[in-house]
């Protein structure tokens, strides 16, 4: 082995000796990540890569965004942290703006850390409310890791564990890709499918439905967008069974997909709604947002959701600066056209390469599937997409992948939404690269 390549994997060894593998089968990345800046990662050699998983599906207005930076220096100077009763201006100020972008009755809102306390929040305010313990999600959704999240997270994580709780139900995911109920022409019926799954479901429940947790783009499952209709049918039927409808926007939510929720491109309103990631653009903050009469309803039954760092004004005053930028830069607006530049020069390198198989999401947030099984037999997709990932990362761009039982590998694509034209071309050409050098290497 050369001296040099025995040396990196010395070290390699060493930083990796005292740390707790989280991430399931996955490695780490191959360098340590040494700063950031914008759309880009820097690792300790010196090396720049292409940041198109914004940080963890989160850094939506790039890393050190100077205008976080400069809030995050001057309100740990006056106020970071406080006890769990007391408020904040920045506080109060967040949850009033983010009413303010949201259509009625969706005004009211508790400030937490993580996507998964949020929907931990938001799960166990429907049942105090509807006094009933049943929960439905999507086949091959994620929704986090704490209890009642993961309950509700089917695309990984399940297995090893021991049972989970009683109760929670999965909806077949409407894959138009992958369609597993068709019409005549061989398209997915999502209706048919809709009703099969309702079917299933009121069979197994024990009459206790109390809500139904989604992404109304569903990220780690595949960026599989729901068709048009799907999600105003969905809430239509948990009217009919006295549901609560959650709708986990933690990757869709603040402008990414083009509008500033992503369900308001269809028309539906949730009866609680969960941000996370993009809220605090990289930092840790989650909220949980409902109605008035849901909230009253929940507080008159006693409703307990104390953590450590509930309404901590330090991540609320990123938050407020969040909102400032996506506002002033009308960033909404940059997602849509950024996405359409995008998403036009992925269908070129579709075009050109028989292993990819699918280009879908919406404004920045997309998604490429691999088919490679179709071309290079079993097993193909998982080969393929490891080649690839690991390509990019030698050759300046950072991808993320997600491996599915019985799907080809799906590239997620969320750049930061301030990134540049130029940015987003290069990292296509270095895909568009990826592919041609992993394919001649399999």
């Amino acid at each position: 082995m050369h001296p040099e390549t025995t040396r990196v994997a010395a070290e390699r060894l060493a930083e990796e000796r005292h740390l707790i593998r989280y991430s399931g089968h996955a490695a780490f990345t191959p360098e340590v990540i040494a700063r950031a800046a914008g759309t880009s990662v820097f690792t300790e050699s010196g090396r720049e890569l292409l940041d198109f998983t914004s940080g963890q599906m989160s850094a939506i207005l790039g890393h050190s965004h100077p205008a976080i930076v400069a809030t995050v220096r001057d309100q740990i100077a006056l106020l970071d942290h406080l006890h769990s009763g007391m408020l904040s201006r920045p506080v109060a100020e967040l949850s009033r703006r983010l009413a303010e972008t949201l259509p009625d009755p969706l005004e009211k809102a508790l400030l937490l850390t993580t996507g998964a306390e949020a929907n931990e929040a938001a799960v166990r305010m429907a049942k105090l409310v509807t006094g009933r313990h049943e929960i439905v999600s999507f086949a091959r959704s994620w929704h986090g890791m704490t209890q009642a999240a993961a309950n509700a997270t089917y695309s990984a994580g399940r297995k090893g564990y021991g049972p989970a709780a009683p109760g929670n139900f999965a909806l077949p995911v409407p894959d138009r890709f992958h369609p597993d109920v068709v019409d005549a022409d061989g398209s997915l019926d999502w209706p048919r499918q809709l009703d099969l799954g309702f079917d299933l479901i009121d069979a197994q429940s024990v009459g206790s439905l109390a809500a139904c947790l989604v992404e109304p783009i569903l990220s780690s499952g595949g960026v599989i967008e729901l068709p048009p209709g799907y999600l105003a049918a969905l809430a239509q039927k948990c009217r009919e069974r006295g549901m609560l409808l959650i709708l986990d926007e933690a990757q869709t939510g603040l402008c990414r997909t083009g509008d500033w929720y992503a369900f308001e491109h269809d028309g539906v309103v949730p009866d609680i709604i969960t941000l996370s990631k993009t809220l605090g653009a990289g930092l840790p903050l989650a909220a949980v947002l409902t109605s008035p009469e849901i909230e009253q309803e929940a507080h008159e039954r006693g409703f307990l959701f104390f953590t450590t760092h509930v309404n901590d004004p330090l991540p609320a005053a990123v938050g407020n600066t969040v909102l400032d930028v996506l506002a002033r830069d009308r960033l909404d607006e940059r997602a849509r056209l950024l996405g359409t530049a995008l998403r036009s020069q992925l269908d070129g390198i579709a075009a050109r390469h028989e292993v990819v198989g699918d280009i879908r999401g919406r404004g920045l947030l997309l998604g490429v599937e691999l088919a490679g099984d179709r071309v290079l037999g079993t097993g193909g997709a998982d080969r393929l997409g490891a080649a690839v990932t690991r390509r990019c990362f030698e050759l300046g761009l950072h991808m993320n992948i997600v491996q599915l039982p019985g799907m080809g590998g799906i590239f997620r694509i969320a750049p930061p939404l301030t990134a540049s034209d130029e940015e987003i071309a290069r990292g296509t050409a270095i895909l568009d690269e990826a592919l041609t050098d992993a394919v001649r290497g399999l």
